[in-house]
């Protein structure tokens, strides 16, 4: 579990082919400081399990699921990723609750410069589209964001936009996002179930007093 509250931009230094995924070596101060082995890691929003750990770096396993439906696909020696280590019972839960279970991944469309923020729209696959709401939370990138707009539920195509303020630009990757960059999307785990919820129906009862018909 995590908390979408970015704690460095680490840095991928090696990918070795494993099997049909493949093993990730990324350099991460911070989220090595007290890692143990199996720990939990975010990478960009995707919840990584430390297999292998040094001073300043760890080692994890991605399978072929992962990499088909996240933005891990396309890492290479020097891109750069979000971190963030598992939530401990004590601490603040400053963003909202994050799983590390990407939904899927959008399409940066826009990236609007402002005085003192950057305002950036994403497409959204049409499934997610009921899920994300104005002023609710999502996470890109591993990054809690609150959702600053909306498509219509009538468009075509689906996007939102979210506002970043200066020290998201600076301390995660989204301040180098440019239009074309694919993100993980992961939505908000208590619209997904209220949606499953309401995927099932109650069942009727035709009994009445006496027998049923």
């Amino acid at each position: 579990m995590f908390t979408g509250i970015i704690e460095e931009r680490g840095e991928v230094t090696a990918v070795e082919p494993s099997g049909d995924g493949v093993v990730v070596t990324i350099r991460g101060p911070i989220a090595v400081s007290d890692a143990a082995h199996g720990d939990s890691i975010a990478v960009s929003g995707v919840c990584l399990t430390v297999t292998d750990h040094g001073p300043d770096w760890f080692t994890a396993d991605v399978m072929r699921q992962t990499l088909d439906v996240t933005s891990l696909a396309g890492i290479a020696p020097g891109t750069p990723v979000n971190l963030e280590r598992a939530l401990a019972t004590h601490t603040r839960l400053g963003g909202h609750i994050v799983q590390g279970h990407v939904d899927g991944t959008g399409e940066v469309l826009e990236v609007r410069p402002g005085a003192q923020w950057q305002v950036v729209r994403i497409s959204l696959p049409q499934d997610l589209a009921p899920l994300v709401v104005d002023k609710g939370s999502i996470t890109v990138d591993g990054v809690s964001l609150t959702v600053s707009a909306v498509s219509p539920a009538e468009q075509a195509e689906q996007w939102f936009e979210v506002s970043l303020i200066p020290e998201t630009l600076e301390v995660t990757t989204l301040g180098l996002r440019t239009v074309g960059d694919r993100v993980n999307l992961e939505t908000d785990i208590l619209a997904r179930h209220v949606q499953r919820l309401l995927s099932f129906t109650l069942p009727t009862n035709d009994t009445h007093e006496g027998g049923s018909r």
